[in-house]
């Protein structure tokens, strides 16, 4: 006997379902629910005026990309501060990206010379913060922000290694708002510029060592045991 497939989402619940992930996505990255905040399925569904399962269904998607935690009573809650994934995917990208960032540096072209300019020149003049986005940093410095890393990394040519990249850079995007939060006084463009000028003078060693004390600077911020207000 032949077994019917299972029925897929019907299009009005995935619709809302993605909205409401929006929705949520969106509060957690501007920081309107602070770190270790339980997000309670039958209270977001009263705010959004919308059911039940189609808010655990969002709530699972945030799990799924490190946004949100499961509790073990089955509730929902913004990981915390002191959550050990934010210093274990900091010791990945250590691992990983200075290496990249070797091979990109030995391997660029003229052409990636001139993307990781233009990527750092419009990183340069997006403005990082806005009263309209909250208290961390906008999403258009957000990308441009990710963009200006991945470039420097995409003269190594292994697309396989820039995959990883991806990965981990998403993985670690609510650790990184939360860094630059709680760490004001942090000089993010000094060491953004000397990531570029170490990149296109072709040394190695010293754009790999300043890649590794960024990346070092960000996990720093999150790892001093306490639980500072948002």
């Amino acid at each position: 006997m032949t077994q019917s497939a299972p029925p897929s989402t019907p299009p009005g619940k995935r619709m809302l379902s993605e909205q409401v992930y929006g929705h949520l996505r969106d509060a957690i990255m501007r920081g309107d629910h602070s770190p270790g905040t339980p997000l309670k399925p039958q209270d977001l569904a009263k705010e959004q005026g919308v059911s039940l399962a189609v808010v655990r269904e969002a709530l699972v998607r945030l799990v799924g990309e490190g946004l949100a935690d499961r509790l073990p009573n089955r509730g929902f809650a913004v990981p915390s501060f002191s959550d050990r994934r934010w210093q274990e995917i900091a010791e990945a990208r250590r691992t990983v990206e200075p290496v990249v960032l070797r091979m990109a540096v030995e391997r660029g072209d003229v052409d990636w010379e001139g993307r990781v300019r233009a990527a750092h020149h419009r990183l340069t003049r997006t403005p990082a913060y806005g009263p309209e986005e909250g208290a961390y940093y906008t999403e258009a410095w957000a990308e441009a922000h990710r963009v200006f890393h991945r470039t420097l990394l995409e003269g190594c040519g292994n697309h396989a290694l820039l995959e990883t990249f991806d990965r981990m850079w998403t993985a670690s995007e609510l650790a990184r708002r939360w860094s630059a939060h709680r760490d004001p006084d942090r000089d993010g463009a000094r060491e953004h510029r000397e990531l570029e000028e170490a990149a296109l003078a072709r040394d190695a060693d010293t754009a790999a060592a300043v890649l590794t004390r960024h990346l070092s600077l960000t996990a720093a911020a999150l790892n001093d045991g306490s639980e500072r207000a948002t």
